[in-house]
């Protein structure tokens, strides 16, 4: 049997690597990003792909390999770098990591608003000029000051509890009913945030809803003299709109980490129109990039991965019914299919004409999709490709595989 093959983009650590290997994965990685038509030609034998916030993997990309590609991994939090309806219709499941860089990144924002509040950007530049500004003008403890956080998912809701442990009172906004953590308070809309905090931490998605969440009308509402975080998704910020609001001093200081578009590679050039602002701290889209972070994430996701592969769990699947069989117990058949009726019924009398007897069976089901993994005793075990064969002739089969025992 042929060994399965995965393609890792993009400096995954290599605590993926180890997993996959050690799960009997052929393992190919590269360290940068792939467009479009380079990932259609690398994905050619590829039955795995791993890849974190840069790449692509799009419908025309799912078009051209949806039929070989078992499963995607995201090693990084975030999903809409991948068409996942696409990827569901064409029988790909897709795995993020959606705890493992939380800490990374409230870290970093939390430092990102003390270095902010104390101006310690101008300060140090000062000190590389050789000169000394000893003087405490515009610079504020973090300690009683209000922070707004827009999002409160598993990152904003981290960022609260550990800047009210620094002193911060902690206000959020979110269009999900989320309840509050700690002395946190939830308030009903965006205009109220905005007009109440000194501080305002965005941790919303990529959703296209997003888009431009944050443009000039957001920037206006803010306190004047306030201090801006950005380290979710680049597009949900109107970057001409924040120079505006910086260089006419209403925004007293950032600090972003994602951008609308990034360099694929590390090394290449970087060009943003918030460069050589005073007070404005820029960096690569860091926010979850520490060595701690990034070993949980190639843990985590290599397994999900390995898992799928190789005993048909979708448990942590972001686009496919999720279902967590057990061991097998004889030949195991996954079976993804439309959500219609009938379609068990023929699926197990498909089992019943070639004699098999169904020792487990487990059905999930997800909007329009169903993933049934039943595992089967066959007296003649060479009848199994037999058996696969007619199932994936089934009207409603997405995609099939059988399991070796």
């Amino acid at each position: 049997m042929a060994r399965v093959k995965a393609l890792l983009l993009e400096n995954i650590h290599s605590e993926g690597v180890r997993v996959l290997r050690e799960a009997g994965f052929e393992v190919e990685t590269r360290p940068g990003a792939l467009g479009e038509d380079d990932l259609i030609e690398a994905l050619e034998g590829v039955d795995v792909l791993g890849i974190r916030s840069t790449t692509h993997l799009t419908d025309r990309v799912l078009e051209a390999r949806g039929d070989t590609l078992r499963a995607v991994g995201a090693f990084c939090i975030g999903t809409n770098q991948i068409d996942l309806a696409s990827a569901a219709a064409h029988g790909v499941a897709a795995f993020n990591a959606p705890y493992s860089n939380t800490r990374s990144v409230v870290e970093l924002a939390m430092a990102e608003i003390i270095v902010l509040a104390r101006r310690l950007t101008d300060r140090n530049a000062s000190m590389h000029a050789g000169i000394w500004d000893k003087s405490a003008k515009g610079a504020h403890e973090v300690r009683g000051r209000t922070l707004g956080i827009v999002g409160y998912g598993n990152i904003g809701s981290q960022l609260s509890v550990v800047a009210e442990a620094l002193g911060m009172r902690v206000s959020f906004y979110d269009v999900a009913d989320k309840l509050a953590l700690g002395n946190a308070r939830r308030v009903d809309t965006l205009e109220e945030l905005l007009a109440t905090c000194e501080t305002i931490s965005l941790h919303v998605d990529g959703r296209p809803s997003n888009k431009n969440l944050f443009g000039a009308r957001e920037f206006a509402m803010m306190r004047p003299r306030s201090i801006f975080l950005n380290l979710c998704r680049g597009v949900v910020v109107d970057h001409h709109a924040l120079v505006g609001a910086l260089r006419s001093g209403h925004v007293a200081g950032a600090a972003v980490d994602v951008f609308p578009n990034e360099p694929k590679n590390a090394g290449d050039p970087f060009h943003s129109e918030l460069q050589g602002i005073d007070n404005v701290i820029l960096t690569p889209h860091i926010g979850g990039s520490t060595q701690e972070a990034q070993e949980d994430i190639g843990r985590f996701v290599a397994t999900k991965l390995a898992d799928y592969v190789t005993t048909g769990s979708t448990l942590m699947s972001v686009n496919l019914p999720p279902v967590g069989p057990g061991e097998s117990g004889g030949v195991r058949v996954v079976h993804l299919h439309k959500n219609v009726p009938g379609v068990m019924a023929r699926l197990n009398q498909i089992f019943s004409d070639h004699g098999a007897n169904v020792v487990s069976q487990t059905l999930g089901t997800r909007g329009q999709l169903g993933y049934a993994v039943t595992d089967i005793q066959l007296a003649d075990h060479d009848r199994a490709p037999d058996v696969e064969q007619e199932i994936r002739q089934l009207e409603a089969t997405v995609k099939v595989r059988v399991l070796a025992s």
